[in-house]
């Protein structure tokens, strides 16, 4: 059991990781590792890359869930919450702020000048973040397959992304499976996990039936509903599930618009904690354009609730087993598929991005069984490619710190949108 200094000092660590964690996972996971393992030694470096690997195993945000496993080998389920709920919550209140300035003052010509520089860095981001992904996961034949199938299968075909990943867990869980040392599952009581499952299942699904039994037709059932499905698909991170969300949020739902879509991520990436809360962001916009402010505020503490929670319940559930899952060569084989796969999805992602920034009109083709996104070439924006080719010269080339990119990005667009960078006359 914890004293009061050392859960004072979890507090204070994990808030600081909280507060700092900008960059996405590859910069949140440093950092962790750093107050962890090299000034800690609160993991030791193979509890932490084991926990690492599991976590990539799980659906939801790797990062965000690391933080809970190592506040839960620290103090159990109160060190659990504690880390995990430190790493959201100062970019989930930054976010909320964001969302209702955005709410009220989007349409303000300003702010949207603002958002031209961001957008343009966003897709620097993602393709740093696919040329990142595929260096580790592309070994092999097998697995630019399974990259080309998923690219494939989402740009041109339009399948499930749950559909995608569930072929390339089972493809690489067969294919792909590397010898492991056999290791004995823990000395862990299978009716205390199962009592945790049903606990935090009925934390989870408890908001969820009642907001169905009061109002079953209504848009914060409709939201709870979409995000909880979410949070059992989002395998590879927010870039990889982004695809799929804007597909349901723009296409299916109607709740956002492809620009708005495009600005939270913007908004998203600006903030410290996981990409995800970029669900937040959507779930009170949906809100908003339905109820005004009341509205978006219910909606995003509903879409935080589904997304989180399921969070806690794995790492809960199956913290215990850790040691004993990461040793499994089928399990590792169905890690290297879905990692894999996620290439796809990323590079489809990229070029959905870059399409709609770079263009203004594009519309969907079909071309025989297949269904395209191709531009108008007649209405190519100059000043978005020549926002995008200075954020990649600043952030691949110059190596700049992301919040300064998009910081000067953001100045950048503004000064192009409003006319005072006249260089293309």
């Amino acid at each position: 059991m914890q004293t009061r200094q050392d859960v004072a000092e979890m507090i204070r660590v994990f808030g600081r990781i909280g507060l700092l964690s900008f960059g996405g996972p590859a910069a949140q996971i440093a950092l962790m590792h750093r107050e962890l393992v090299e000034r800690r030694d609160w993991l030791s470096e193979r509890q932490f890359l084991g926990a690492l690997s599991f976590t990539m195993l799980l659906p939801g945000p790797e990062a965000m869930q690391l933080a809970t496993y190592a506040g839960w080998r620290r103090d159990g389920t109160r060190g659990g919450l504690i880390a995990g709920g430190l790493f959201v919550a100062p970019g989930a209140l930054v976010v909320m702020l964001l969302a209702a300035l955005y709410v009220s003052f989007g349409q303000v010509p300003l702010v949207a000048a603002l958002f031209l520089g961001i957008k343009a860095t966003v897709i620097i981001v993602v393709i740093e973040a696919l040329l990142r992904v595929s260096r580790k996961a592309l070994k092999g034949r097998l697995a630019y397959g399974l990259a080309a199938v998923a690219f494939l299968g989402l740009f041109a075909f339009s399948l499930p992304f749950p559909l995608i990943i569930a072929v390339a867990a089972l493809v690489g869980a067969l294919s792909m499976g590397r010898e492991a040392e056999d290791a004995a599952a823990p000395p862990v009581s299978l009716m205390r996990s199962l009592r945790t499952v049903l606990i935090w299942g009925a934390l989870w699904l408890g908001p969820l039936a009642l907001l169905w039994g009061i109002a079953p037709g209504s848009l914060l059932t409709e939201v709870g509903l979409f995000f909880s499905k979410l949070a059992v698909v989002t395998f590879g991170g927010a870039y990889a599930v982004l695809a799929y969300m804007v597909q349901q949020v723009v296409g299916d739902f109607g709740w956002l618009t492809t620009g708005q879509m495009m600005d939270a991520l913007g908004l998203a990436e600006t903030t410290p904690g996981p990409l995800i809360l970029v669900t937040e962001f959507v779930g009170f916009l949906a809100g908003a354009g339905q109820g005004g402010l009341g509205l978006g505020l219910l909606a995003a503490c509903v879409t935080l609730w589904v997304t989180f929670v399921p969070c806690f319940l794995w790492i809960f559930a199956f913290a215990p087993y850790v040691e004993w899952i990461t040793a499994q060569p089928r399990l590792n084989g169905a890690l290297s598929g879905i990692t894999a796969a996620v290439v796809g999805v990323i590079l489809n992602l990229s070029i959905w991005f870059a399409l709609h920034v770079f263009f203004t009109d594009v519309t969907a083709t079909a071309l025989g069984p297949a269904t395209l996104w191709l531009p108008d070439l007649s209405t190519i924006d100059p000043g978005a490619i020549l926002l995008a080719g200075l954020a990649a010269w600043l952030l691949m080339l110059r190596k700049w710190d992301l919040l300064a990119v998009l910081g000067t990005m953001a100045a950048a667009g503004a000064v192009w949108s409003l006319g005072f960078l006249p260089l293309f006359g």
